[in-house]
């Protein structure tokens, strides 16, 4: 089972952590995604990888989540809710790809929810703010 990498209100000590994954992780541990960057208009972020969007030397920082294994389709399932994610579906607020980020133990495959398009063009259209550094 493919663990997820969180950025925003996923993290520990964020408000949708306590919702929807505290107690249902088996590890959280320090990740991060170089060549991506974060934009915001509010309350939560979106990740980008597009290289007109993202400075030179950017990288995200997050928390790797390991979901435990008999509560991994139920997360999932309210994970892609939260993140208005469906498969295939055109217009998805978020799309949920596998991408190899960064640990302190090597490098990892996992769940990414990044930026949909709209939320991209959003981001070229100027409406979203880079959030510098790379932390929510």
């Amino acid at each position: 089972m493919r663990p997820f990498f969180v950025y925003g209100t996923l993290k520990r000590g964020q408000s949708n952590y306590v919702r929807l994954l505290a107690g249902q992780t088996v590890s959280e541990t320090r990740a991060w995604l170089p060549g991506a960057a974060l934009y915001t208009a509010g309350p939560y972020p979106f990740l980008v990888q597009a290289v007109d969007l993202v400075p030179p030397g950017s990288t995200v920082f997050g928390e790797l989540m390991e979901v435990a294994p008999a509560q991994y389709q139920r997360v999932l399932a309210l994970l892609d809710e939260l993140e208005d994610f469906a498969p295939g579906r055109a217009g998805n607020l978020y799309e949920r790809i596998a991408l190899i980020v960064q640990t302190d133990a090597g490098p990892r495959e996992a769940w990414v929810y990044i930026a949909g398009s709209g939320a991209e063009a959003a981001i070229r259209h100027g409406r979203l703010r880079l959030i510098t550094g790379g932390v929510w």
